[in-house]
C-alpha cells in the first residue's frame, strides 16, 4: 500500500474517513462540525493548486 505524497490527497483521505466514522461511531463533539469544514477546504484549496 502506498501512501500519497499530496497533502491535498492526503487531507481529503482523511476527511473521508472522519465523515464516515462520525455516524458510524455516533461521536459528536463539540467543535467536530467546524473542524471538518476546515480539513474539507484545505483538502480543497491544496488539491486546486496541485500540492
Amino acid at each position: 500500500m502506498k501512501i500519497t505524497k499530496s497533502l491535498g490527497m492526503l487531507l481529503l483521505g482523511i476527511w473521508l474517513i472522519m465523515t464516515g466514522l462520525i455516524p458510524l461511531l455516533q461521536l459528536s463533539f463539540s467543535g467536530l462540525g467546524t473542524a471538518m469544514a476546515v480539513l474539507a477546504i484545505a483538502a480543497g484549496a491544496l488539491i486546486l493548486v496541485g500540492r
